[in-house]
C-alpha cells in the first residue's frame, strides 16, 4: 500500500462521515491544541468526545500531555471541533498520516483553522511565557523532502503547487493583536518566524544559532505540517506559540530544555491563552466562506 491511498480522500471522507453521523454540531472552526493546552476543549459548550482510538482510520497520540481526543461543541455560539493530542512526525508516523484529521477537518465543514503549539524562544527579546502569533515559518523537514503533500497529488483536496506566502491569514493576525490589546495581554504578545524540526532531541547550541541567524523567532516540532495541508485545501489559518523555554545559545549556560517546563508554562499562560482564543472565535466570521478565502490563489 501506498501511504496517500491509506490516507487518501477516500478514507478521510469515510472517517468524516462517521464523525458527522455522531457529532453534534457540523463544525465551522477547527483547534488544534498543543502540549499542556488541552484546556481549550474544556470551553466547549454541548460536548462530545471521541477518543482517537474509537475512530476509524484516525492516528493514535502517544506523546504526554497530549490527550487523544476529538471534542466537538460550540464555543461562544460558533460550531467547533478540538483536537486534544496532534501527532508529530517524531512519533515515526508517515507524515500523510499526522495532518490526515486536517483534511478531515475540511471534509467536516470546517474553513477556518486554529494551533497552539509550545515552542522555544530564539529570538532575545522573547520571554519564556510570551505568546508568538505566528507570521510565516520555515519548514525544515520540507528542505529534506519530507512535505505531507509528497506523493501523488489529490485533485479533490487542492492543486498540485499550493501557495505558501500567505499561509497565515492577516486578518486573524490583526483580530489577534486587538482582542489581546482589548484583554490587556499586549506586553506578551508576539509576532514572528516559527521553524518546525523534526525533533524529538531538543535543539543544540550550534543549531539554536543558526536557526536564529535564518531568521526564526520560535522553534518547535508540530505546526507546520498541518499548515501545508489546510493551506492546500483552502481553509484559513490562524496559529499560536506558547515560548514556554528560552532556547540556550551559549556554551557557558547551565540551562537545559526538558518537556516538564514546558508543560508547566502551559499551565501557567494557559488561562490567557483559552481566553485570547475563545474571544477571537466569537468575532471570526464563519458560514459565508470568508468572501475572498477561496478566491485568492497566488499566481505562478
Amino acid at each position: 500500500e501506498r501511504p496517500e491511498s491509506i490516507y487518501g480522500y477516500e478514507e478521510c471522507k469515510a472517517t468524516a462521515d462517521w464523525l458527522l453521523e455522531q457529532a453534534p454540531v457540523r463544525p465551522l472552526v477547527g483547534i488544534v491544541c498543543g502540549s499542556g493546552l488541552g484546556g481549550l476543549a474544556d470551553m466547549l459548550k454541548d460536548q462530545k468526545v471521541f477518543k482517537y482510538s474509537d475512530i476509524p482510520n484516525f492516528p493514535q497520540s502517544t506523546v504526554h500531555g497530549h490527550a487523544g481526543q476529538l471534542v466537538f461543541g460550540t464555543l461562544k455560539g460558533k460550531p467547533c471541533v478540538c483536537m486534544r493530542g496532534r501527532f508529530h512526525l517524531y512519533e515515526g508516523y508517515p507524515i500523510q498520516k499526522t495532518t490526515m484529521p486536517i483534511r478531515i477537518f475540511k471534509l467536516m465543514g470546517v474553513e477556518t483553522v486554529i494551533l497552539t503549539n509550545a515552542a522555544g524562544g530564539l529570538n532575545q527579546d522573547y520571554k519564556v511565557g510570551d505568546v508568538m502569533i505566528i507570521k510565516d515559518h520555515i519548514n525544515m523537514p520540507g528542505f529534506a523532502g519530507n512535505n505531507p503533500l509528497c506523493g501523488p497529488n489529490e485533485d479533490r483536496f487542492g492543486t498540485r503547487f499550493p501557495c505558501m506566502s500567505d499561509a497565515y491569514d492577516r486578518k486573524l493576525q490583526q483580530l489577534a493583536q486587538a482582542v489581546g490589546a482589548e484583554l490587556g495581554y499586549s506586553d506578551f504578545l508576539r509576532e514572528g518566524v516559527y521553524c518546525v524540526l523534526g525533533g524529538p532531541s531538543f535543539e543544540t547550541i550550534a543549531e539554536c544559532r543558526m536557526l536564529n541567524r535564518l531568521g526564526a523567532d520560535a522553534v518547535g516540532m508540530s505546526t507546520v505540517h498541518e499548515v501545508i495541508v489546510a493551506r492546500h485545501c483552502g481553509m484559513r489559518v490562524f496559529a499560536l506559540s506558547l515560548i514556554t523555554n528560552k532556547a540556550v545559545m551559549d556554551y557557558g549556560s547551565e540551562e537545559k530544555a526538558n518537556h516538564e517546563e514546558v508543560l508547566q508554562t502551559g499551565q501557567q499562560r494557559s488561562l490567557q491563552l483559552l481566553k485570547l482564543v475563545s474571544t477571537m472565535v466569537a468575532r471570526i466570521d464563519v458560514g459565508d466562506n470568508y468572501k475572498n478565502g477561496e478566491a485568492h490563489h497566488c499566481e505562478h
